[in-house]
């Protein structure tokens, strides 16, 4: 089941996705997003993996 939390961070994380760049304010941004609720469940947990792959593999760029 999908949360309204984990909504919420798909979205953003799409949006990082589709602009190709994260800022350190979006990636502090995601990880408040994914904890904000006190429990990361597994959806969460999945999404937040797949981001950090992409950050890992430059198909996301950080940037401050």
């Amino acid at each position: 089941m999908l949360t309204k939390s984990g909504q919420k961070l798909a979205e953003v994380i799409k949006k990082a996705i589709d602009d190709h760049v994260v800022t350190n304010a979006e990636y502090e941004e995601i990880f408040n997003l994914a904890l904000q609720d006190g429990v990361l469940d597994k959806h969460e947990k999945v999404l937040l993996a797949e981001f950090k792959d992409m950050i890992a593999d430059k198909t996301i760029k950080r940037v401050p």
